[in-house]
């Protein structure tokens, strides 16, 4: 058989497939067209897994509906919700629906923003360029309650510079992400092996922070430049810009000095007593 005969015999290397998880709680002002911008993705997404936290609103039956109405217009995709009876918080919700999710990559989402249609593909096209990768971050677009531009980006409110968005994409990642976290969760997108890597999360770290420190150990972080999602601020975040940008951060330092060291000194013991454990699985794999 020729080269060209045997290669044309080969079976295409199977395309990964692609899970979202979102944690919700009280979320039906905005969770319908979140869900309907995930639906329309020009790389259709496999799987939406939805973690619940105590709704007390209509929230799953908004999702549910928007799924339903997507499979009657000729769409496919599995839907699995996780309902807490009791609030988990923001990071173990998150850290569930990981857990939960069966998809090759995993794309993270908040319950309240709006995804360009070609979210999913770009996050996908980095992990096929770079197979080491673990994780896929970005910046975003800022916009309002009513999904108005507010004429300002994610990195720009955070002050990420293309040197330090290129200091995280490369080798200095884990000096960077130490320092402060730089990537947000609703932008993400990482290997379900990271999961595995990262998981338990520690109860002092934030998914998306634990997320991006584990990934800088483990194989890389590539972060696009360009906003892919439009991330809205509406006074009710559980975390928005205010908590990430420049008045967060001196509200964090106006803090009690004891519970303020108290929290790095918790968030220092976790690392340390974590990351060699996982600095090596990662050699493993």
């Amino acid at each position: 058989m020729s080269a060209a005969a045997d290669a044309a015999a080969r079976p295409e290397p199977r395309a990964d497939t692609v899970s979202v998880v979102m944690g919700t709680h009280n979320g039906a002002r905005f969770v319908g067209e979140q869900v309907r911008t995930i639906l329309a993705q020009t790389r259709p997404v496999d799987e939406i897994v939805v973690s619940d936290d105590a709704s007390t609103d209509d929230t799953v039956a908004i999702v549910e509906r928007a799924v339903r109405e997507h499979r009657e217009a000729g769409g496919a995709v599995e839907l699995n919700v996780l309902r807490n009876v009791e609030p988990l918080g923001v990071t173990a919700n998150f850290e569930q629906a990981l857990r939960a999710a069966t998809g090759d990559l995993v794309a993270l989402s908040d319950q309240d923003d709006v995804w360009r249609p070609d979210r999913v593909a770009v996050a996908v096209a980095a992990f096929a360029e770079r197979p080491a990768l673990q994780l896929v971050a970005a910046d975003a677009d800022l916009i309002d309650a009513e999904g108005a531009a507010m004429a300002a980006t994610l990195f720009g409110t955070l002050g990420v510079d293309e040197s330090l968005r290129a200091s995280v994409d490369g080798a200095a990642a884990f000096d960077e992400l130490l320092r402060r976290n730089l990537l947000t969760g609703a932008t993400m997108m990482l290997r379900r092996d990271l999961v595995e890597l990262a998981a338990p999360f520690p109860p002092s770290w934030v998914h998306d922070e634990w997320l991006a420190i584990v990934a800088s150990v483990s194989g890389g972080i590539a972060v696009s430049p360009e906003p892919l999602i439009g991330y809205r601020q509406h006074g009710a975040n559980q975390i928005g810009v205010t908590s990430l940008g420049w008045g967060g951060r001196i509200d964090r330092l106006r803090a009690a000095r004891t519970e303020r060291n108290g929290r790095l000194l918790a968030r220092a013991v976790a690392l340390a007593e974590r990351l060699p454990g996982i600095a090596e699985r990662a050699r493993r794999v």
